[in-house]
């Protein structure tokens, strides 16, 4: 017997026909022999017309009144799901975030949670019931009700199947799967069979909709296998599993995040404690930012680059400028009408050459690239918002992932995952969305390239990384600054051994494009890696305020859905590391 998450969106449960469609996929797994516990959501569009009937009384209602307001959405579906399953013979039960035990922190309409009991659950499941589940929902320590915001029952789901150490949950929406872009966006995107929690997490985070990253990471977190299939189709789905369970392509996604915008603070002071000013007192503010990007100092000043959702410009642009001020910066700048494009893929790593794909497929288009950022499986480039869909297809086609989707089928029978034992997870369940940084490591072996003086055009970063493929360098960190006065930075690592071959083809490439290059032999590179560091407001606060007080200047900086990486000077690696590792509690 096996133990079953089902999660079922608003489209699945949008009239009373689907309501009885989704209980007979619930039923068909009870009947098999299975427990089975069923997330829903609301039913359609019915949070929006909350939220407008909402705006009719009061144009700024409080966030607990509205989290009163929203919570009933789902406590009308889980009560109709739940007749709908008795109509079918079997017995079910429906609960409240509340009955559930669904504790959660008290901030209002985007809380997070903190624990869940399952003694109501599981009691309710030993009696042979169905239970059926509000998402979305759940209660703070003064008996409030509590809303998780943005995909909060796909949170629900995952953060349940994490607690009673589910076989499976299973994502029923609108759509087939997973697929290697928006089908919406462009029609061959291809469906996969599986795909790494890193990689989801990414493409989640990067504009895919089809989960909130917030679900992913408890699904990494606590090992959580997940299906997201179709509730209208009989298909086999995509499996969201540990990447040593899926294929290894060098690209497995291409995801779009159409609303950026950029901010820049130009010519900081390049000296410790800069960024922590920043980011801080962003964190404060509330603002999670995304790429980051500071650029390697020149006579004394840098650049710090990075970018917010375009909804949160004029409160970053607001903090930005005051810290400006603070710290003497030459000026702000910024531009609110920006795309980020991503590629995303686990076997990134071991390939060469993908960076050169990339920016030789936007350089055909003639699609000039703003801002480089990347990790070990990801490369993000920030462009101008009218190229964003010409750029998803040229990426797309670059790696030929029109083609039939490679990989097993989805048909949940991937080897189980490892359980905790039940002590280890209710001990991890405490502050089960609190930041969760996994590991702190250094790589000594590096050496850093930077161009300076780079034209500011389309097809400048390809033929740059075009020359550098030819003559077969790994490359690992490529940053590129937001251009200034026509001109670009751009930086990369190599391993130290092939600096002489890096700078040998490097001078090649800055002849030719009246450029100039710097080097560094040997510098440090510090990589944080966990769930939540995009989420969480305060991830580079953390990260910057102790390397401050040591004293230590940061010299680049490189962002990720679960890395984030930084270069310092090497006399400084393992200061580095272990203050980072002390910070981290690690």
């Amino acid at each position: 017997m096996s133990l079953v998450v089902q999660k079922f969106g608003g489209t699945s449960v949008a009239d009373a026909q689907k309501i009885l469609a989704a209980a007979s996929k619930a039923v068909a797994r009870h009947k098999a022999g299975d427990q089975v516990v069923v997330v829903v959501s609301a039913m359609g569009h019915q949070t929006d017309v909350l939220v407008d009937l909402a705006k009719q009384i009061n144009q700024r209602p409080s966030a607990r009144e509205m989290d009163m307001l929203l919570s009933t959405g789902e406590q009308v579906s889980v009560a109709l799901f739940a007749m709908a399953i008795q109509s079918l013979g079997v017995e079910a039960v429906s609960l409240t975030g509340a009955q559930i035990g669904i504790r959660t922190d008290s901030t209002h309409t985007k809380a997070r949670i903190k624990s869940i009991s399952t003694d109501n659950v599981k009691h309710n499941l030993n009696e042979g019931r169905i239970v059926i589940a509000a998402g979305f929902q759940g209660i703070d320590q003064c008996g409030n009700i509590t809303t998780l915001g943005r995909g909060g029952s796909d949170t629900t789901a995952v953060a349940l199947a994490a607690v009673l150490a589910a076989d499976v949950c299973e994502i029923y929406t609108d759509v087939d799967g997973i697929y290697t872009t928006d089908p919406r966006l462009l029609p061959e995107a291809r469906r996969l069979a599986s795909i790494a929690y890193d990689e989801m997490l990414e493409l989640a985070s990067l504009g895919a909709g089809v989960m909130h990253p917030r679900s992913i990471e408890f699904a990494k977190k606590f090992g959580v296998k997940v299906h997201v299939r179709s509730s209208f189709k009989d298909v086999p789905g995509t499996l969201i599993l540990p990447a040593e369970q899926t294929t290894p392509r060098p690209v497995s996604g291409v995801a779009l995040a159409k609303n950026e915008a950029r901010i820049t603070l130009e010519g900081v002071p390049d000296q410790p404690g800069s960024s922590h000013r920043v980011f801080s007192q962003l964190a404060s503010s509330g603002i999670a930012v995304d790429m980051i990007v500071q650029n390697v100092g020149q006579h004394g000043r840098a650049d710090i680059s990075f970018t917010v959702p375009a909804d949160d410009l004029a409160a970053a642009l607001e903090v930005t400028t005051s810290v400006a001020q603070q710290l003497g910066a030459e000026g702000v700048s910024h531009d609110g009408s920006l795309a980020k494009v991503s590629v995303v893929g686990v076997g990134m790593a071991r390939e060469e050459g993908v960076a050169g794909h990339l920016f030789s497929a936007l350089s055909r288009k003639g699609i000039n690239v703003r801002m480089i950022t990347t990790s070990e499986i990801k490369i993000s480039v920030l462009i101008h918002r009218d190229d964003a869909a010409a750029a998803v297809q040229a990426a797309h086609r670059a790696f030929g992932l029109e083609a039939e989707a490679m990989g097993g089928g989805a048909d949940g029978s991937a080897a189980a995952l490892p359980k905790s034992s039940p002590l280890d997870v209710v001990r991890r369940l405490e502050g089960m969305e609190d930041l969760a940084v996994e590991d702190v490591t250094l790589d000594s072996s590096q050496a850093l390239v930077t161009f300076t003086d780079l034209p500011d055009k389309p097809g400048v970063a390809a033929d740059v990384f075009e020359e550098v493929g030819r003559a077969k360098l790994f490359v690992d960190m490529i940053v590129q600054s937001h251009p200034r006065g026509g001109k670009a930075e751009l930086s990369f690592t190599v391993p130290s051994s092939d600096r002489e071959r890096a700078i040998d083809v490097s001078g090649r490439i800055a002849t030719s494009l009246g450029a100039i290059v710097v080097d560094v032999p040997h510098v440090a590179k510090l990589s944080i890696t966990g769930v939540g560091i995009r989420s969480h407001a305060g991830m580079a606060d953390r990260l910057f305020a102790p390397l401050t007080e040591a004293g230590i200047n940061i010299d680049l900086v490189s962002t990720s859905e679960v890395r984030l990486n930084v270069i310092v000077a090497a006399k400084h690696g393992e200061k580095s590391l272990h203050i980072l590792r002390r910070a981290f509690g690690l």
